[in-house]
């Protein structure tokens, strides 16, 4: 009885914050990007060089989508002339990094895990569009055509109606992802009540070397939200996980999965497919070396 309590003390605690937390940071994040519009972002992103890569690391880290809603954003950059190393390191900061991924970060797991998993991830979205590009990896792209094109934005008129139109959409996002983080949350209350923390400490303890990169194995053909495997990542830390395996788990299944190699096979040659899942690979074990050693 006492370990139910205590899954089911973990179940609401964290799923009321989670909610708060997604609902507010999404509201703010749409509302800002009311401001910018679609043209101005690939005008953005069409500068060549370490700054084209930077901005397209950072329209990944501020645009919540997860690895499969950012084939077709991908898709339409390719499309608008966009260079192809920005663009490469826009689909991978894209999963992995937004306003709701770091906060959620930085309240569960403490600012040193988020601010080591920020720069590593960012600075691995950046290093990746330059390698790619590099290797000469722009011509494995297919010829791709998709109908219509991205829809304007319209313009709203005041702040309020902005806002309710943020608030709007960030209700959406929460409406599709919920069903994750509920299994996140609940996977999470379980390991947390019932686990024992021996178990976990001997598996992927700090003490086992193969803990990092067996993790981001693990997690690289999986289907998972960052937002749903956080609390999982929460419940396995407090039960004796080392922080950098976590990182290694998180990054692995929240940047690559099996469907989004399907929907990457559709514009890009098997080459480069494989070569984007060994870069996600690489950010993920080096993330989990990185933390584990400072």
């Amino acid at each position: 009885m006492n370990s139910l309590w205590m899954s089911i003390q973990f179940f609401v605690l964290i799923l009321l914050e989670l909610t708060v937390l997604f609902l507010g940071i999404s509201t703010l994040v749409g509302l800002a990007l009311q401001y910018v519009s679609d043209e101005t972002l690939r005008r953005w992103l069409s500068r060549k060089g370490l700054l084209g890569n930077f901005l397209g690391a950072t329209l990944g880290a501020i645009t919540p989508f997860c690895s499969c809603s950012t084939i077709p954003m991908t898709v339409g950059l390719l499309r608008a002339d966009v260079p192809f190393g920005a663009t490469m390191s826009f689909v991978l900061a894209s999963p992995l990094l937004n306003p709701i991924i770091l906060t959620m970060f930085w309240v569960l797991l403490g600012w040193k895990a988020c601010v080591v998993y920020f720069a590593v991830t960012f600075v691995g979205a950046m290093a990746a569009g330059v390698l790619l590009e590099a290797l000469g990896f722009a011509k494995d792209v297919k010829r791709v055509r998709i109908s219509g094109g991205a829809d304007a934005r319209e313009v709203q008129p005041t702040l309020k109606a902005k806002v309710r139109v943020a608030f709007a959409g960030a209700w959406a996002d929460f409406a599709g992802v919920l069903a994750y983080l509920v299994i996140g949350v609940a996977i999470g209350a379980a390991i947390y009540g019932y686990l024992p923390g021996d178990f976990v400490v001997r598996l992927a303890g700090p003490g086992n070397p193969f803990a990092i990169p067996i993790a981001a194995i693990i997690g690289i053909p999986l289907y998972v939200r960052t937002e749903t495997v956080i609390p999982i990542a929460l419940a396995l830390t407090q039960k004796g996980m080392s922080m950098g395996a976590v990182l290694a788990l998180i990054i692995g299944g929240a940047g690559m999965s099996i469907p989004e190699m399907s929907m990457l096979a559709a514009i890009f040659r098997v080459r480069l497919v494989s070569a984007f899942v060994a870069v996600v690979a690489v950010v993920a074990i080096v993330a989990g070396f990185v933390f584990n050693g400072i």
